[in-house]
Formats: structure tokens, C-alpha cells, sequence
């Protein structure tokens, strides 16, 4: 059976494979710049004020539409 082989093959490669992609992924990983202290906490700053800055754009948009169908359905309902 063709399929039968291909399966054999996959299982007992599997270990070999294993290994090359952890031995991949440490040479991965040396090669990775990492951010200092300072720039992980510059980029978090940013990320918190983005955060509440979006959330005070919708919460205004959300009080907006709620007002917007409020009236829509007052006056169509008399």
C-alpha cells in the first residue's frame, strides 16, 4: 500500500525533525535583537495612552449613535 509507507516514513522521521526545528529554532533565537528597559517601557506608555484614547473615541461614538436611535425611535413611535 502507498499510503501505508508514506505514514511509516512520517512517524519514524519524526524525531529527526523534532530535534532539527529545536536546533533551528536556538539559532532562531540568537539571532533575535531584544528591546532594552527603556524602550519595552516607551512602547507600553504609548500602547496604555493608545488604548484609553480609543476607548474615549468610542464611548463618545457609542453615546452619539445611542442618542441618534433614541430620537429615530421616539419619532417614528408617535
Amino acid at each position: 500500500m502507498e499510503g501505508s509507507g508514506n505514514f511509516l516514513e512520517s512517524v519514524t522521521s519524526w524525531p529527526t525533525r523534532t530535534r532539527d526545528y529545536f536546533n533551528e529554532l536556538k539559532l532562531e533565537m540568537k539571532r533575535v535583537t531584544w528591546p532594552n528597559r527603556k524602550q519595552v517601557e516607551g512602547t507600553t506608555l504609548v500602547v496604555i495612552f493608545t488604548v484609553f484614547c480609543f476607548a474615549a473615541f468610542f464611548a463618545v461614538v457609542d453615546t452619539v449613535l445611542q442618542d441618534t436611535v433614541t430620537r429615530l425611535y421616539h419619532a417614528l413611535s408617535r
